[in-house]
């Protein structure tokens, strides 16, 4: 069992910035990618960014250039740094690794 806590959404207005936290326990792979997806109301969740174990990074066109995904693995965590916010990237942000989901965190963007 993996268990994930996410934290550090809110709200912001445009163009302003957050920080995104994913604290990892359980049965933890640093051998494993870790990742964040997102799913906005009427919408399917989709894939934001993710993090090999090498420190490879993958993004979603949408947030390329503006979102950027770090891992520290000493202590499990997971970050996902968001500057130039944007209204449409307004969603339930949701850390995985292994398959596992944590419980998501709420971005809203908004003026």
């Amino acid at each position: 069992q993996v268990q994930l806590v996410e934290s550090g959404g809110g709200l912001v207005e445009p163009g302003g910035s957050l920080r995104l936290s994913c604290a990892a326990s359980g049965r933890i792979s640093n051998l494993h990618s870790m990742g964040w997806h997102r799913q906005s109301p009427g919408n399917e969740r989709e894939f934001v960014a993710s993090i090999s174990s090498s420190g490879t990074t993958n993004y979603a066109d949408s947030v390329k250039g503006r979102f950027s995904i770090s891992r520290d693995n000493t202590k499990n965590m997971v970050y996902l740094q968001m500057n130039s916010l944007k209204p449409e990237d307004t969603a339930v942000y949701y850390c995985i690794h292994r398959g596992y989901w944590g419980q998501g965190t709420q971005v809203t963007v908004s003026s």
